[in-house]
Order: C-alpha cells, then structure tokens, then sequence
C-alpha cells in the first residue's frame, strides 16, 4: 500500500511541473485521502541530520525569524481545526501539505492573501514587508501554483526584440501610474488588462501568453498588491527582468536579489526606462551575465525535496519557540 501510494504521489508532482489548475487540485484531492500517519511517520526521515545543511538552515532562519520562545496568540487554532473550517483553496493546500506531518493538536497562527503588513503574532503568510521589524511574519511556499511558475525559454536573447513587455491588471494606484505614462512609448509593448473597471481606456489591451512575451528581450515585473507574480519565470528565461527596488518578498526570498546581478534596477519614478533598455540592447555580454545569474538563482527552488524539507523545518521552528512540540513531548 505505501509503495502504491508513494508512486502515485510521484507521478502527481511530475504532471504537476506543468503548472496547472486541474493536476494541482488532483493532487491536492488525492492527498486529502492518504491517513496522516503516514505524514507523521515520515517526519523524522526528512528532518534528520543527514538532510540538514548550512544553506538549508540559512534559509529556514530567512523565512522564520522567530528567535525568542513565545505563546500562540489566543486566535490560534489547532492544525484539526484548521482542516475543518478553512476554505479548500491553494493557500489551504500548500499550508496543509507540511502542516500534515505534526500532531493534529498543535496550534497555529496565519494569514491568507497578499499581506503587506506585519502581524501582532508570529503567523504563517504568504508575502511580508522587506524593511522593518518582519520577524512575525513567517513565510510559506502558499499559492505557488500561481506563483512559482518556471520555463523552457529556447529563444536567445540576441534573437528577441529590443523591447520592454508587460501586461497584467491595473487596480493600484503605482501600476496605473506607470501604464499611464509608458503605453504609447515606441520601446514599450505594455498595456492593463483589467476586467472590472477602466476597460475602454487606450491603455486597455489584449492580454498576451507567456510565450509570446518571452519573444522580447525585456519583461517588466511590477508589484501589484504585493509581489509581482512574474517575476519566477521571467528570471527562468532568457529576457531581462526589469524591476523597482522591491519592497515585499515571498517565499522566493525577493529581499536577496541583487540589482543589476539578478535583474535589471530601475528608478522608483521608471524615468531611466528608456535609457536602461537602449544599454542593455547594446551590451550584450551584460545582460547575458544577468541573465545566467538569474537562472542561477532560480534552481535553488526546482529541488523539491529540498523544498520540502525547509518548508517542514520552517514550521518544526514555529512549534518548538511556541513550546509546543515540549509540552506535547513530541518525537520528531
């Protein structure tokens, strides 16, 4: 039974590379049926030593900065709780994945959504600020299939257009400024494709597939009400990511980029578009450069053991400086 379930599981996370909707939600139903034990069984397999590194701590302190024991937050719930009343969407799915391997009685905090602010108590999000005190805001790989898309980009560089694309929906008050003033610019393909308000603008335009955009040599990522969600599979490919100082990270560690290494920086104001598209058009061997380190940065997320294994110490944290993995006495 356990090989027949594990070869199973398996052959739902290779469809699942392709990133859509059905195999996500199949393999998150099936999961649904497989007994927790058998989650919980696994735990100590995964989270041993032998599987444990520099960089894999580095990164779980990164996105769980709790360093000083505390109490969960009167609002918190148990993890059987949690499975009740939550709604099952992509953000229950990915939480629950890892949550799933730790007695049902533990308790925890989270937010679903686009958080841009703080909490008052050490909880689970999706997206926390870059600057300040964000130490309660602990991150999770939560609607990744959204979010972590990657691609097989077999266009060279040297053979894309010298423009800069973009489409993607304008409901905030810096993408609206943004579109406003760049639409019509002969360097620019970029348009809103917004499905509520605003469609009879002139900045309104079609919206165009990821491939058809990976046939430019530069793709902006803008944040929306968080993260821009492009910005993973632009930094897959073979284009330039051109992007503002980013002020919010996920899961994909945004604080870390570094500009004009990983992508291409660009003023607050986008005043040096123009001139950072006309440089990068001519220096060859600089934005191939930026482009390989990039795809450097990007194959740290593509082993998914790996990626498993730090999204189950992450929450392992939580529950030993909350002390409850101590007053349950539990054996990990």
């Amino acid at each position: 039974m356990k090989k027949i379930s594990i070869s199973i599981l398996n052959k739902l996370r290779i469809d699942f590379k392709k990133n859509t909707k059905f195999t996500y939600y199949m393999k998150n139903i099936f999961q649904l049926f497989i007994p927790s034990f058998f989650y919980r069984k696994r735990l100590s397999s995964l989270v041993n030593n032998k599987n444990i590194d520099e960089y894999i701590l580095k990164r779980v302190n990164y996105y769980n900065k709790i360093e000083k024991n505390f109490l969960v937050d009167e609002s918190a719930i148990s993890i059987t709780k949690f499975q009740k009343i939550e709604k099952k969407k992509t953000y229950y799915f990915d939480l629950l994945l890892y949550l799933r391997y730790f007695p049902p009685i533990l308790k925890i905090s989270y937010l679903f959504g686009d958080i841009t602010s703080v909490p008052n108590t050490p909880s689970f999000v999706k997206s926390r600020p870059i600057q300040g005190n964000n130490q309660n805001s602990i991150l999770m790989k939560l609607n990744k299939v959204r979010h972590f898309i990657f691609v097989n980009d077999t266009i060279r560089f040297e053979d894309k257009k010298d423009i800069l694309v973009w489409r993607g929906k304008c409901y905030t008050k810096h993408r609206k400024k943004f579109i406003q003033e760049f639409y019509n610019k002969p360097y620019c393909n970029v348009g809103q494709t917004n499905t509520k308000t605003d469609t009879d603008l002139p900045w309104q335009k079609d919206k165009m597939q990821l491939q058809d955009q990976l046939s430019y040599k530069f793709i902006l990522a803008i944040e929306g009400n968080d993260v821009a969600s492009n910005l993973k599979w632009i930094m897959s490919s073979n284009s330039l990511a051109f992007m503002t100082k980013p002020k919010y990270e996920t899961w994909f560690m945004e604080g870390t980029l570094i500009p004009n290494y990983h992508y291409v920086l660009l003023k607050d104001d986008y005043s040096d578009l123009e001139e950072k598209i006309k440089y990068y058009s001519k220096n060859i061997n600089e934005s191939l450069q930026i482009i390989k380190n990039a795809n450097e940065y990007i194959k740290q997320f593509q082993n998914e053991k790996q990626e498993d294994i730090i999204s189950l110490l992450v929450l392992k944290k939580y529950f030993e400086k909350s002390k409850q993995l101590q007053k349950e006495k539990v054996a990990l």
